[in-house]
């Protein structure tokens, strides 16, 4: 699934990012690198184990059709620094929006109170980590005048309305993001990156004899609008139409324990949140997850590979570097049922003895950096999706989800079916509304009975949260049967 992006032309010269970012970060602040390692030579005579400046330029806009009209639309603007120091376990950060080296010398002294003792740490002589291409760094937000922006809008909802006489609102939008980022660390390394993201999103409210239902699609990535071409824009509303009409004609979800059998795709959000966030490193440094000081151990029934995976070409989650200017990879968390290993930053890394994965990650310059999922998907097993449902006697199965809450230290989940069915006799027999699915993420892992063949990424919509940060991510799983999950219902 590894692969990289050429130009149509021919490949980026390897240093275009760091140019890119120099021209809008440095030279307008008559800044250049031997400037920046004085300031980290600075901090780091007060004996700390290490220091890097974080360096980013964002522009980001978003666009919302409601009724065939323009009800909102953003367009911000954004730029600064973030100066950080690590000591031992102690992180010290401050952050500017003047990108000066005064600015720069003073958020300096005030990360320098955490020193420790012991000796002196030297700063590192200058090297620029050459980086892939996994997308082109085109600005999406350059990309369509304005015009064309809301013509694409008006388009995405008058295919939606054109697919039946039941759907009475329609609304849609478009967000873009242009992000240069370049981090500079105390051991000489300097990488930059320039980050294109786009998502498009519809949603439509379905009627019928009194009721109401609505149903949401959309998608995205690391290109510019060009993506958005009407057979994608048809896909959008084709799958948001579906979901509503469906659930115009779902009875009362039952509840109890049952065999629960989830859709390919954006289900893998489950994976994400339930299980995903468990194994990142700042928990199980501080033995905070269930899976704390468990590699090694059989942590997930047989069959059950967990990959996480920030090298996929265009993918939301993606990232040529991570946010302490490491390469992303391929991470292998739990392999054939056995727990591998644990997302990891540059801290953790080294206080666990381990080594970093290239999963640092922050929403802004305004943050500090912490392991991060990027792309996390479970592997193909070798059972077709219609085996899985033949195989269920009487269960449910949940197409697509919507929102869910989940309690990261014991991963105990709750999540909504945005659209389900039950099972009866191997067969989907009737749609039902108001499915939530209630249960433990490790326990789920230990309940996997059949695998499908089918494995399928989001379409480019997952935003995850973390500690008060935001970042974009990517899910991924093939259809699974799950014995004995509890499901909330309305019944």
């Amino acid at each position: 699934m590894q692969a990289e992006i050429k130009s149509s032309n021919q490949s980026l010269d390897k240093d275009a990012r760091y140019k890119t970012a120099s021209e809008a970060l440095l030279a307008p602040y008559d800044l250049d690198l031997p400037a920046l390692q004085g300031v980290l030579g600075g901090i780091m005579s007060h004996r700390v184990d290490y220091a890097d400046l974080y360096f980013q330029y964002s522009r980001s806009e978003s666009w919302g059709l409601e009724e065939g009209q323009v009800k909102s639309g953003n367009f911000s603007i954004d730029q600064g620094v973030g100066v950080r120091a690590v000591s031992g376990e102690k992180t010290a950060f401050a952050y500017s929006d003047d990108i000066s080296l005064p600015a720069l010398q003073q958020a300096a002294n005030a990360t320098r109170a955490i020193a420790s003792t012991g000796g002196e740490h030297r700063t590192g002589l200058i090297q620029r980590v050459p980086t892939r291409q996994l997308y082109l760094p085109n600005d999406p937000i350059a990309s369509l005048s304005a015009d064309a922006k809301v013509n694409l809008l008006e388009r995405l909802e008058g295919f939606a309305r054109k697919l039946d006489s039941r759907i009475t609102q329609v609304m849609a939008s478009v967000a873009a993001e242009y992000e240069v980022m370049l981090v500079v660390r105390h051991d000489g390394v300097v990488a930059a990156d320039v980050r294109p993201l786009v998502r498009l999103s519809i949603q439509v409210i379905a009627e019928q004899d009194g009721r109401r239902e609505q149903g949401m699609a959309g998608g995205g990535g690391r290109f510019d609008y060009s993506y958005f071409t009407d057979d994608v824009l048809q896909d959008y509303a084709q799958k948001a139409v579906h979901q509503a009409l469906t659930n115009l004609n779902a009875q009362a979800a039952p509840a109890g324990s049952m065999t629960v059998v989830l859709g390919a795709g954006w289900p893998g959000i489950l994976l994400h949140e339930a299980i995903g966030h468990g194994l990142e490193g700042d928990f199980n440094r501080k033995g905070s997850s269930a899976f704390s000081g468990r590699i090694g151990q059989k942590v997930a029934a047989d069959g059950v590979t967990v990959v996480d995976d920030g090298t996929i070409a265009e993918r939301r989650g993606s990232l040529n570097v991570d946010d302490e200017g490491n390469p992303t990879q391929r991470t292998v968390l739990i392999e054939n049922g056995i727990l591998k290993g644990y997302l990891q930053d540059t801290l953790n890394a080294r206080l666990m003895n381990t080594a970093v994965t290239g999963n640092a990650r922050r929403e802004s310059y305004a943050h500090i950096p912490m392991p991060r999922m990027t792309n996390t998907y479970m592997l193909n097993g070798d059972k077709s999706p219609e085996e899985i449902i033949r195989s269920v006697k009487k269960g449910l199965y949940a197409a697509n989800f919507g929102g869910g809450q989940v309690d990261i230290t014991s991963g105990k989940f709750v999540f909504s079916a945005a659209e389900a069915w039950m099972i009866e006799d191997g067969k989907l027999t009737y749609p039902v509304k108001g499915a939530t699915l209630i249960g433990n993420g490790p326990d789920v892992l230990t309940r996997v009975s059949m695998i499908g063949n089918d494995m399928q990424l989001d379409p480019g919509v997952g935003t995850c949260g973390k500690d008060g940060q935001s970042v974009p991510v990517g899910v991924g799983q093939p259809t699974l049967r799950i014995d004995g999950l509890t499901v909330g219902g309305t019944a």
